[in-house]
This record gives C-alpha cells, structure tokens and sequence, in this order.
C-alpha cells in the first residue's frame, strides 16, 4: 500500500523538478544582476529553499494525517499545491520574463498565501504550523531582496 507520506513527498519533487527549468542566457541574465551588499548569505539560499519544502511536506503529511480524506483536508492540500506552484514559479518565469518586478509580485503571493495556509492550518495542528515558519520567515526575506533589486537594475525590473 502506498503511504500518504510517500505521495506528498513525491508530488513535493515532481512540482519542484518540473519548474526548476531555466535556459542558459536567463541563468546569465540574472547572474548579470546587482545584488545588494548585505546579500551575502546567496550561497546558501537552495539549502534554505530545500530545507523550506522538507517542512512544508512534512506539514502537509501531518494535516493529512489528521483527517485523512475529508473535504476540508483535500482543501487543504490544495492550499499547499497551489503555494509550492507559485513558489516554484519565481524562478521559472521571472527568468523568462527577464523581470524582478515580476518576481516579487510571485514572491508576495506565496508570502500572503503562507500567512493564510498557516493560520489555516494553525486550527489543525501546532506542529503542522510550527512547519511552516521557515516559509514564513523566509518568504519576506526573499521578496524584499528581489525588491530591493529592482533599486539596483531598473533596467530589469
């Protein structure tokens, strides 16, 4: 039998890899960009990122677990798809559009739709919403650096 774990942790992968395209002159593109001196910590921003969807997953795992099927659960469960779509997102189309302005409009949507899933989930489970404070601190933080790019690039926003 296959674990509610086993889907959500796949689904997780299979959302990330399929929007994690990115072509060589958008990498450039954004590689080209002016980055505000205090961001110093980019190294490790996919360590932050893939630590952000361990918890998310392993949220969505205990609110499934909760009430596994009812109605208000697959609403839920929605909720998380739709906020690792447009979290996922970023990236993709930002690159695309060759846009920062873009990009922090994406990155303010996850940030409103984490606030929402959080208080949300809140009502179901402590831990579930302990889960999802990394996305909760660390969404701002990215949208007010990309924001702050803009200042930088105007060109590009």
């Amino acid at each position: 039998m296959i674990k509610s774990w086993m889907v959500i942790g796949a689904l997780t992968l299979l959302v990330a890899f399929a929007g994690s395209w990115s072509t060589p002159n958008s990498i450039r593109w954004f590689n080209r960009l002016t980055r505000p001196r205090w961001l110093t910590f980019e190294p490790a921003i996919p360590f932050i990122w893939t630590t952000i969807f361990i918890c998310g997953a392993w949220s969505t795992y205990i609110v499934w677990e909760s009430e596994p099927g009812s109605a208000k659960t697959w609403q839920l469960m929605g909720l998380y798809l739709l906020l690792e779509v447009v979290t996922i997102a970023y990236t993709p189309v930002m690159f695309r559009l060759r846009s920062l302005r873009v990009g922090t409009i994406i990155g303010a949507s996850g940030a409103i739709l984490s606030v929402i899933l959080a208080l949300l989930v809140l009502q179901i489970s402590g831990w579930a919403f302990v889960l999802l404070l990394p996305y909760l601190i660390w969404s701002p933080i990215g949208t007010y650096t990309t924001w702050e790019m803009i200042k930088l690039n105007p060109e590009d926003a």
